[in-house]
């Protein structure tokens, strides 16, 4: 039983890791030309990204159906591997249940055997079991202390991975990613702040939770579809979720902030010379961060207490340039005041009066 866990952990986890998320091929475009205007375009892959997709800094493609990207397979999580993903989530758990169980009853039978019951006191000898019959692998003190071990990693693998697992099954059971979930709650954020009165309603939802399964689980192994085009509910866009996406980049244009850096950063994730609290409070996640130079102009879009993610405007972005987005702390940055005329924002930033 032991190997048949081990094998099926194994053949998922391998199968996540090479068979890969599947990307949007380079240059991709829809078939109707005037789709275009709902989708955003990938300058790294020169591109559309179509519904679903988004840009993965480390895998530097587009992904289909992204949900995110896990360093533990080394790849994304997407449209053609979400299903052994999620089956490696639930089987590895499974065998590590087994192997405690084997563990914990091994520990408790040796033990058992080689415990002595006195009026006084209650002695345990490692060296020998005092009943037969005899292990048929010899069961010392060493071998206590590297069960009792794997014990623990066991229990600790079935309650990290069991745990992803669950939220692995809840965005399927509802056809979402979690990179979906984030937009759908930033879309709720979005109509209460403006008070527009429209509601968002996601569009992949197929109303039911074994339709929803199916879209990720078949006999076959094959996803349905082609990770391109997807079926919607009744009553929505197929560029519904695009057209949100949108809304909210552009949105977040207009409530970003503009800074100046009054201090050198050299972009490291814990900076010793900013301050104890900085140092304490570095944001934890994948993201980078970006290093400053004095003058230097950053958009912020969001930030911590002591931290601020934004993008640094380069000299060469007002004419079509690259950005550096990141992390950086909020004591090497002023809020820049325009001083002329001159000073124009970049890619539609509102000038404040």
């Amino acid at each position: 039983m032991l190997l048949n866990w081990t094998v099926m952990i194994l053949y998922n986890y391998f199968s996540a890791m090479f068979v890969g998320p599947g990307y949007v091929p380079l240059g991709w475009t829809p078939e109707k030309s005037q789709d275009c205007m709902y989708l955003q375009y990938c300058k790294v892959c020169q591109s559309y990204k179509a519904p679903r997709s988004h840009h993965c800094r480390k895998c530097n493609r587009c992904v289909m159906k992204m949900d995110h990207h896990c360093p533990w397979i080394n790849n994304c999580c997407g449209y053609q591997n979400h299903a052994s993903f999620t089956l490696f989530l639930l089987l590895a758990p499974l065998g590590c249940i087994h192997a405690s169980f084997i563990f914990v009853m091994t520990m408790y039978t040796q033990l058992y055997n080689r415990i002595s019951f006195g009026w006084s006191s209650v002695k345990i000898d490692m060296s020998a079991a005092k009943r037969d019959p005899r292990p048929i692998i010899p069961f010392g003190l060493s071998a206590f202390a590297a069960s009792l071990f794997a014990l623990g990693l066991a229990l600790g693998t079935t309650i990290a991975v069991g745990m992803l697992f669950i939220i692995q099954m809840k965005v399927i059971l509802t056809n979402k990613t979690s990179i979906e979930s984030w937009i759908e709650e930033k879309a709720k954020d979005r109509i209460q702040y403006y008070q527009t009165g429209e509601t968002f309603i996601f569009p992949y939802d197929m109303g039911s939770k074994w339709k929803n399964f199916k879209q990720v689980f078949t006999w076959s192994g094959i996803p349905e579809g082609d990770g391109l085009d997807w079926p919607v509910r009744n009553g929505c866009h197929q560029y519904s979720l695009t057209i949100e996406q949108l809304k909210q980049k552009a949105d977040k244009r207009v409530r970003s902030v503009r800074y100046r850096a009054v201090e050198d950063y050299s972009g490291v994730c814990c900076p010793v010379t900013k301050g104890v609290k900085t140092f304490f409070t570095t944001p934890c996640t994948e993201e980078p961060r970006i290093a400053l130079s004095k003058g230097d102009l950053i958009l912020a879009t969001r930030g911590l207490k002591h931290w601020m993610y934004g993008e640094k405007i380069l000299d060469s972005a007002v004419d079509g340039g690259i950005r550096e987005r990141g992390w950086f702390p909020r004591k090497c940055v002023e809020k820049y005041q325009y001083d002329s005329e001159m000073d124009q924002p970049v890619d539609g930033e509102k000038k404040n009066r």
